[in-house]
């Protein structure tokens, strides 16, 4: 048996859809209180709207805010058993949702930019740490080491942040390793930023044959004027939900198995890949 199939054998296509939100909303500069109450009040609206799970945009906690998290990382960065969380637990838990925040995260004296995942019962059972860091970000954060995938109600999800996304080998990785689905919290700009956006994911999307979820900022931070349209597509590229390009706000999709199996069956790249390796990842599985 190749590989592939070996990875198929194990991690079958899902019995059920599930519905995912991608949340947009203006982050507050420093302000990880502030922040972690506008993703308490998103996840409450996510379960409202019958969202398993709902991801927000690139260090949303803390806004994007470079030159704030370097100089005062213990304000600005989330740390390890950090109280301020308490609120997404709390409506995490209160709901049975999960969340993945975008944050800085400060450890053992190292920055990172990560993706936090809090599951349904209000615990943060893991997070990725971005692995390839944009130019700006590479005197000040270190890079992750291991993609991660997480399980739920038999859903594999990739998460990957921002510039990941611009690598085709990252979502490839992700497919290898049996996920159904690349989830995505990122900080793209108007202009290029945008252009960006609608070129990589559907292209992650249809090379995978994988849905593809993205939750941006909307608003300026760190400097950088962005350009929401948060959005979501099938596996084979097509957009399915897209948000406006300056209003908070949350959009759903339903990801269905037996539409990743037709669209599978009809579009071979993933099944007819050859000699690729998912490389180092973690997986979790969520309540």
């Amino acid at each position: 048996m190749t590989e592939l199939a070996a990875h198929r054998r194990t991690h079958p296509l899902p019995s059920r859809p599930i519905r995912i939100a991608a949340a947009q909303a203006r982050a507050e500069a420093g302000d990880i209180e502030t922040n972690a109450a506008t993703v308490a009040a998103m996840v409450r609206d996510a379960a409202q709207a019958g969202a398993r799970l709902v991801v927000f945009a690139e260090k949303f906690l803390s806004g994007y805010e470079p030159d704030l998290i370097q100089a005062d990382p213990l304000r600005c960065a989330v740390q390890p058993g950090d109280p301020r969380l308490d609120p997404v637990a709390d409506a995490c838990r209160e709901t049975g949702t999960v969340a993945v925040v975008g944050a800085a995260f400060h450890d053992q004296g190292d920055l990172y930019v990560s993706a936090l995942v809090i599951d349904a019962n209000g615990e943060l059972v893991t997070r990725y740490d971005k692995q390839h860091l944009f130019r700006s970000e590479r005197e000040i954060y270190r890079q992750g080491e291991a993609g991660c995938t997480l399980q739920l109600d038999g859903w594999r999800l990739g998460l990957g942040i921002c510039y990941d996304s611009g690598f085709p080998e990252h979502a490839r990785a992700a497919a290898l390793d049996g996920c159904h689905a690349y989830v995505v919290g990122a900080l793209f700009s108007v202009g290029n930023g945008y252009h960006e956006s609608r070129t990589w994911f559907p292209a992650r999307a249809l090379d995978n044959t994988c849905y593809a979820v993205l939750a941006n900022h909307i608003g300026t931070t760190g400097g950088w004027r962005t350009c929401g349209a948060s959005a979501i597509w099938g596996p084979d590229g097509r957009p399915l939900a897209e948000a406006g390009t300056d209003q908070a706000g949350l959009i759903t999709a339903d990801l269905d198995p037996q539409v990743l199996r037709a669209i599978r069956d009809s579009e071979p790249m993933l099944r007819d890949v050859h000699g690729a390796s998912t490389g180092a990842r973690t997986c979790c599985e969520l309540a």
